[in-house]
């Protein structure tokens, strides 16, 4: 039996923002708490949409990647790219943005 791909946008994501970061796989892996022996492969998978993380899991990535954990999921790239430019505004500018629109 074979696994399927997901559609979710997460894996597409997640290496864009691991490449970013200039991490390998194992570095993002074992940054985000995953046991050294098994940060690669779990890296592999999660980006090749084999398996998408728990929510727990998500954040700790995000959190290794300095990127909102809503950027996983973003559908389009301008999407992503707005979620990426919004977290890196302090509090204030964000209040001032959202007044703007």
């Amino acid at each position: 039996m074979t696994k399927k791909k997901s559609t979710v946008p997460f894996s597409k994501r997640l290496k864009e923002a691991r490449l970013r970061a200039e991490l390998t796989q194992h570095q993002l892996g074992v940054l985000a708490g995953i046991d050294e022996d098994n940060a690669s492969a779990k890296m592999n998978q999660y980006e090749k949409g084999i398996h998408i993380p728990k929510y727990e899991r998500l954040r700790d990535l995000a959190k290794a990647l300095n990127v909102p954990t809503a950027y996983f999921y973003a559908e389009t790239d301008e999407l992503a790219e707005l979620l990426i430019n919004y977290s890196m505004l302090n509090r204030k500018q964000q209040v001032n943005l959202l007044k703007k629109l």
